[in-house]
């Protein structure tokens, strides 16, 4: 889409994509935590960069493009630059705060519109609709309403709105992250993630889908996206296990199962881990701890499904010209930026903080080979490739600054826990069932990141209600909200597996699913199993540790279906 912009359009657009890694550099080192700039700054930029990318194709409406960028422009510096005095005055505003506030939330739905399609239109409009007749809903839902005008200030002007929870946690950390993701291409790491476990396990039974599994726990963790993990890695990795044997939807299919997992995968965990953190008050730090075994499970549980689905049908890889031992001995300095982030995060640093350090070290590991060097050219290539990999969770913070503002304006937030364990009987499995549910049919339209704030500020309060912590229950929701990337009907990562693997579209989005079981295990264990998340004694922790290992390999034993094939050779055997 970059290439379509005129050449003024592509200067705006670079020299924004640098500001980005500029300003938010500098902004992470000084002021760790948002203010309305840092926040303001980051809007700005999207809506614009998303104006000029996703534009009109006729003349006349890209005069309507730059009177919506004026306007965003407009409404957004207004909120910076008022920021203190709109506080003073909450409750008695202006006609010119009404006036801003209204193009704030209408530009923010057109905006997600163009990036995201009409759901979230659909979305903004059932919402701001409910916000204002509310009083005409059913008793169970109802409340007193508002004028239009008062709904959109209290929207766009207080905390739980436009500028609430999504905006802070983007501004703070996921554009770094996301900088750093485009940064860490772009010196070679992402060759050495598929080099490495290519010449580790790909000469083993299934090796190339288990080259998969493992490139996307590596990799994935930093893309922050299962659809993008699926599409880079699987470029790669789909091809090769077509090439050894795997049915094509089935190679499409083990691709997307590997890719969603590394959302859970610390360091970075996708752009969830912050969002909890910021929502829990508990410290990333901690948030990593206790989702590193969960997340390793995840993988040991595709990998494990991988191997015996070779197995049936024996399958094996070719071995590699260069061992292991070696492409590590040789590359291994890749994995210093992952290493500094880690370690810096485990000892207190501010994420955004470390994201910078972990950018650094890319850019000076980038020199280690002439072709990778990160000079000026480079940096703008990888600054702009990160802004683009931004944009589309940036585009919806209109949005969801809606609807979050209007359950909380309603307050429906309050009520929903009782309805949602009215509904479950009380049952805790039940109401992590409606959890799945609630967050596949918002993940048909909704980016998962999206999805997962959405859901967790309706669903936690059910689920703490039924005796679960409140960071296990984040987890649930967490964990769920990935669904709708690999459950049909609506499995974007499946899609795209398949397409790549040119393999029929349904029959790679079940095989997928079939991959991906320790998805929808993985929050029931967080719900009735405390130790998973390392709440209890250190016994009861290494107590499920070892019996979810164990549980893991046979639980992917049977679904592999493997045994079916001992049972047939033993009748073949010993014929009756």
């Amino acid at each position: 889409m970059y290439e379509k912009l005129n050449r003024f359009e592509q200067i705006v657009f670079d020299i924004c994509s640098v500001i980005l890694v500029v300003f938010y550099s500098y902004a992470a080192v000084i002021h760790p935590m948002a203010t309305q700039y840092h926040r303001g700054v980051y809007i700005i930029i999207t809506y614009l960069l998303v104006f000029l990318l996703y534009k009109s194709k006729s003349k006349i409406m890209r005069v309507v493009d730059y009177i919506l960028i004026l306007l965003s422009l407009a409404s957004i510096g207004y909120w910076m630059f008022m920021f203190e005095t709109i506080n003073y005055r909450t409750g008695a505003e202006t006609q010119t705060d009404m006036v801003f506030a209204i193009i704030g939330v209408l530009v923010g739905i057109e905006l997600a519109r163009r990036v995201v399609g009409k759901v979230f239109v659909f979305l903004g409009v059932i919402m701001l609709t409910y916000g204002v007749y509310g009083y005409l809903a059913p008793d169970l839902v109802s409340h007193a309403g508002a004028p239009f005008t008062e709904l959109c200030i209290s929207i766009f002007y207080k905390s739980d709105g436009v500028f609430g929870i999504m905006a802070n946690v983007l501004a703070t950390y996921v554009i770094l992250f996301v900088l750093f993701g485009a940064f860490l291409e772009k010196c070679g790491a992402q060759k050495f993630f598929i080099d490495w476990p290519l010449a580790a396990v790909g000469h083993t039974t299934g090796g190339p889908a288990k080259v998969s599994v493992i490139a996307s726990g590596l990799f994935g963790s930093i893309s922050g996206s299962a659809i993008a993990n699926t599409v880079s890695t699987g470029m790669f990795t789909i091809p090769m296990m077509k090439k050894a044997g795997f049915r094509p939807h089935v190679a499409g299919g083990i691709e997307p199962a590997a890719s969603i997992g590394g959302m859970f995968m610390p360091p970075i965990m996708g752009a969830g881990g912050f969002i909890m953190a910021e929502l829990t008050g508990v410290p990333y730090s901690k948030i990593m701890l206790v989702a590193i075994f969960p997340a390793l499970m995840y993988f040991f549980s595709v990998f494990c499904m991988v191997h015996y689905e070779a197995k049936k049908y024996n399958i094996v890889g070719e071995k590699s010209e260069v061992s292991a031992r070696e492409i590590f001995k040789k590359q291994w300095f890749y994995t210093i930026p992952l290493i500094v982030i880690t370690i810096f995060m485990l000892y207190g640093f501010s994420p955004g903080y470390s994201a910078i350090l972990g950018l650094v070290s890319c850019i000076v590991i980038s020199y280690a080979r002439k072709e990778t060097r990160i000079g000026p050219k480079r940096f703008v290539l990888a600054s702009r490739e990160g802004t683009v990999n931004s944009l589309k969770i940036g585009a919806t913070v209109g949005i969801i600054g809606i609807i979050i503002g209007v359950l909380t304006f309603s307050g429906l937030v309050l009520t929903f826990a009782d309805i949602m364990i009215e509904l479950a009987g009380g049952s805790l499995l039940l109401t992590i069932f409606l959890v799945a549910l609630a967050s596949l049919v918002l993940g048909m339209g909704v980016p998962v990141t999206a999805a997962y704030l959405i859901t967790a500020v309706v669903a936690v309060p059910a689920l703490t209600h039924l005796g679960v912590n409140e960071l296990a229950a984040h987890m649930i929701v967490y964990w769920l909200s990935q669904d709708s990337n690999i459950t049909p009907p609506v499995c974007i990562a499946a899609f795209a597996g398949a397409t790549i693997a040119k393999a029929n579209m349904w029959k790679t989005a079940f095989t997928s699913f079939k991959f991906a079981k320790f998805l929808y295990l993985g929050p029931i264990l967080f719900g009735y199993v405390p130790g998973f998340s390392l709440d209890g004694s250190s016994t009861d922790i290494i107590k499920a540790f070892v019996i979810i290992f164990f549980g893991t390999w046979g639980y992917a034993w049977i679904l592999s279906g493997i045994w079916i094939n001992y049972i047939k050779a033993i009748f073949k055997k010993n014929p009756a």
